[in-house]
């Protein structure tokens, strides 16, 4: 049996450059805060847990004092950073390039508007095509004094106030298709006013979805691995399980389950931007001790 891992697969450099911060300082000290699970992995959420790494929620934040507190890739609002200086709480910036450009350009946005308004002109509405909740579009929406609107997909526009200037991001890690779907459909249906649109989707993350196809159609079967938290993950497995019906989704070894790699000749095993090299490995060991090619 080949069992490959797909080299595409595994941690985005955002994750890796906060575990990386995560680790030197628990090993520097064996303590540190982290607003919000460091990754969508809770395998990998234990392994640094285990090294004294402990999560918080925003809540709890505003009870610490004197304590360093790491912000994981995704990116924190103002309010955050504000809350962090009031406590004196020494914060280990890991917020992603990417995501960090995005707020910049969202918040330089939001400030002209505001600017432009005051001399008598109008306000464009920031709209920001992701999902509601999630920590970055928190992060995004924040830079706009909460005003920007997010929209998850077409439907959405339903709720859109067409008739004023619209300036439209996306969240880093959603589909190139669906903004490009949202963007047509803005342009068909708006009658009046300006409409620019801006692509701020990481492209590490958007490649990966028709590399990791390719990867799901060259073998058998596909183990994909993504912790249950993991939205990335979702949208990654349902795509390679689009083109390769036997496709398995686990968030640790233990779901295994023998009968799905049984008389394969090939195994593929990937995993979200948010899964661990070391847990894919470990499933890969797993199925080749199984099936007697160590």
């Amino acid at each position: 049996m080949n069992v490959e891992i797909d080299s595409n697969s595994g941690f985005c450099f955002g994750v890796v450059t906060a575990i990386r911060k995560a680790e030197e300082e628990l090993d520097s000290t064996g303590r540190l805060y982290c607003l919000g699970d460091i990754v969508h992995n809770a395998s990998e959420v234990d392994r640094l847990c285990g090294k004294g790494l402990q999560t918080i929620t925003h809540q709890e934040l505003g009870t610490l004092k004197n304590v360093k507190v790491l912000l994981r890739a995704h990116g924190e609002p103002p309010q955050t950073y504000q809350t962090a200086d009031a406590n004196n709480i020494e914060i280990i910036d890991a917020t992603c390039p990417v995501v960090l450009q995005l707020q910049r350009r969202i918040k330089q946005a939001y400030n002209d508007g505001v600017e432009s308004e005051k001399k008598g002109g109008s306000k464009p509405l920031i709209v920001i095509y992701g999902k509601m909740g999630h920590a970055e579009v928190n992060g995004l929406v924040g830079q706009t004094n909460g005003e920007a609107v997010v929209i998850q997909d077409l439907e959405g526009i339903d709720s859109l106030d067409l008739s004023r200037d619209i300036l439209l991001y996306s969240q880093t890690t959603k589909s190139l298709e669906g903004f490009r779907q949202v963007v047509e459909e803005i342009k068909r249906r708006k009658k009046e006013g300006k409409f620019e649109y801006f692509d701020t989707i990481c492209r590490q993350v958007a490649n990966r979805m028709e590399n990791m196809r390719e990867f799901a159609r060259n073998h058998e079967v596909v183990i994909f691995v993504s912790g249950a938290k993991s939205s990335n993950g979702k949208v990654l497995f349902e795509k390679c399980r689009e083109v390769n019906p036997r496709t398995y989704l686990i968030s640790e070894e233990s779901q295994l389950d023998p009968d799905w790699t049984t008389n394969a000749d090939s195994v593929g095993i990937c995993g979200a931007t948010s899964t661990p090299l070391w847990l894919m490995e470990k499933v890969a060991d797993i199925i080749r001790k199984r099936h007697g090619n160590e």
